[in-house]
């Protein structure tokens, strides 16, 4: 009888262990309401100049690598569709709308090693640096062929500008 008991008390202390893992997740939520959502991406953008598959890792904000951006889709790792246009990135994580970086909002783009709960080899992740709104934000890609290519088209569609720091301190 006492073993019901004691798998009672294990079952309750984890019930309140996932209610309050979800609770700050809604409230990291509420914390990030004056950032903008990301645009979706129109069906009717040009052909791809490259597209590859991949997955993503994580937004954050530029001046603070372990702020997680979870508003908008933003917020879970997985695998993602990424394809570069003259109009801007297409980012299709598997189970969300496609978002869409416009050309215009992309500060910088090279590769990273870390990010917030991934450590990878040395530069084995897209760093994509963008402004979300008014917020600066770094996204990481995991590209599963050589990423080569993808970070050369994006730079190509950057406007002529200084380079941006990046959070993780790569250099880009």
């Amino acid at each position: 009888m006492i073993y019901w008991w004691i798998g009672l008390g294990i079952l309750v202390l984890l019930a309140l262990l996932i209610w309050q893992m979800a609770r700050s997740w809604r409230a990291r939520g509420r914390r990030q309401a004056d950032i903008a959502l990301p645009e979706a991406a129109p069906d009717d953008l040009g052909p791809a100049l490259v597209e590859t598959d991949g997955f993503y890792v994580a937004t954050s904000r530029a001046d603070d690598p372990l702020d997680r951006i979870v508003i908008g889709g933003l917020g879970f790792r997985g695998r993602a569709v990424v394809s570069v246009h003259a109009e801007g990135v297409r980012l299709e994580i598997a189970g969300e709308p496609a978002k869409l970086i416009r050309a215009s909002s992309i500060r910088d783009v090279g590769r990273a090693t870390w990010t917030i709960d991934r450590v990878v080899e040395e530069g084995g992740l897209v760093l994509v640096a963008w402004s979300l709104g008014d917020t600066d934000v770094d996204t990481y890609l995991r590209i599963t062929d050589d990423p080569t290519a993808v970070v050369d088209q994006i730079r190509a569609l950057m406007p002529a500008a200084p380079r941006a720091a990046t959070s993780t301190g790569e250099n880009p």
